[in-house]
């Protein structure tokens, strides 16, 4: 049986295989896209962009070449040791440039019915004109049901027309010959069957997923198709990515709740998707991509929550809130310390959301003050602040203030935490969030 610890030498030594596609779907797809043309593209959103205006006039004035259609498509979608399926491209258009991240859905049939309109609608709708550009959405219809998937592709198409035209919505389905055994598979957690036979079988639907955006994008997002998000979670994104500039890392965490809001490199994909498909009967996926994480040698978990709300779940979770996920601005500034710090984790790390950790409950500041400080002077080509008022002291290892341009006279240049009383526990500072407005 293969162990954890051998999958990095097994990653080197598969084989490069080839990702196919079936030349019946172009004409289906050329078929679609006229349809909803010559149908003045019945579109339920709220606006289209005008970018999208343009693509549709072109489109409308040049018949698609489906040999052109494929060479395009095949440019972009050249997988590193991509696994050996041949998708069905159910609403699929080649896209021009790469983007800058693409979201991932896989969805089947649900008893309570589907979320999955409510889910796409969202992801289009908290996005703003700017961010909608550097999107793509990717919807892995897994269901083996052929009649649910023609139903579900007749509604996406219908509502979204206009994002599949300007190829920020892609519609696939991985068919079930591709799709390792999926009975009398082992019962580890002494689960029932069909619970062991649906949650493998949800490994190999995200495999196949993964493997198909593996170039679409420079990053990846994993969702589920019972989620809301919020508004602008791309710039939200942006701005943890941003922060974390020249730091390693694996997966990024926008949601508490199993798989969904996981975000990766787009590189990583494929070493992900053979990952999923290598264990996809041992143990449930968001188990799996703990794992990953840690033999990719990430160390810190990394978590940046608020930016997706499960639906159907219904969890109680107290970082999914209907407010927006806001993330501090964190100008640029010189930071010091006249404490001792262990390792390399200075001061920069905190002020990055670099650093910190769940396990030690008790590593708190237990008295300590927050200055902040106006009058700027230069010292020996340093720049320091003459004045400071202070602000508040910290409680439970926390300090929040707001209206603080209420509280201060002056524009702040200068913050200063300080140690009011020694404590023995060490001291740990997870993060330093500031907003400018």
């Amino acid at each position: 049986m293969l162990k954890f610890h051998q999958v990095k030498h097994i990653f080197d030594i598969l084989d490069k295989m080839r990702c196919l596609r079936k030349r019946s779907t172009v004409s289906f797809l050329g078929v679609l896209v006229i349809f909803l043309l010559f149908m003045n593209l019945y579109i339920e959103d709220s606006y289209v962009m005008e970018g999208d205006k343009q693509i549709l006039r072109e489109t409308s004035t040049h018949q698609l070449s489906p040999e052109h259609y494929m060479h395009t498509f095949k440019d972009l979608s050249n997988f590193s040791g991509a696994l050996n399926v041949t998708y069905r491209y159910l609403a699929v258009m080649p896209l021009q440039r790469k983007r800058f991240l693409t979201i991932g859905l896989s969805s089947v049939r649900r008893k309570k019915g589907s979320y999955l309109l409510e889910t796409i609608k969202s992801i289009f709708e908290q996005s703003s004109y700017e961010e909608l550009k550097e999107i793509s959405v990717v919807v892995h219809l897994a269901d083996f049901n052929s009649s649910w998937r023609e139903v579900m592709l007749q509604d996406i198409t219908q509502k979204f027309a206009h994002h599949i035209i300007a190829g920020r919505l892609m519609v696939i389905h991985a068919p079930e010959e591709y799709y390792p055994i999926l009975s009398g598979l082992k019962r580890n957690y002494n689960d029932p069957e069909d619970r062991v036979r649906f949650r493998s079988k949800q490994n190999v639907d995200y495999a196949f997923l993964l493997n198909f955006c593996a170039n679409i994008s420079y990053y990846y997002v994993m969702l589920e198709d019972d989620v809301r998000c919020s508004k602008n979670f791309l710039t939200a994104i942006k701005k943890v990515i941003a922060s974390l500039e020249g730091t390693y890392w694996v997966t990024l965490e926008f949601s508490k709740l199993g798989y969904i809001g996981k975000l990766y490199h787009s590189h990583d994909l494929p070493r992900l998707a053979h990952f999923l498909l290598m264990f996809y009967q041992e143990m449930p996926c968001d188990w799996l991509l703990t794992h990953f994480r840690s033999l990719l040698a990430q160390k810190n978990h990394m978590g940046y929550y608020s930016s997706y709300k499960g639906t159907e779940n219904k969890l109680k979770d107290d970082d999914f809130e209907e407010e927006p996920f806001d993330l501090p601005d964190n100008p640029p500034a010189s930071l010091y310390t006249n404490m001792s710090v262990f390792e390399n984790y200075d001061a920069s790390k905190a002020y990055s959301m670099n650093t910190g950790t769940e396990d030690r409950q008790n590593d708190i500041l237990h008295h300590g003050a927050l200055d902040v400080g106006g009058n700027i002077r230069y010292f020996k080509q340093n720049r320091q602040c003459v004045t400071y008022i202070k602000l508040g002291e910290f409680r439970n290892g926390n300090f929040e203030v707001s209206d603080v341009n209420q509280k201060i006279p002056f524009d702040i240049h200068c913050m200063r935490i300080y140690v009011t009383k020694t404590q023995k526990e060490w001291l740990i500072i997870r993060s330093i969030s500031i907003w400018t407005s």
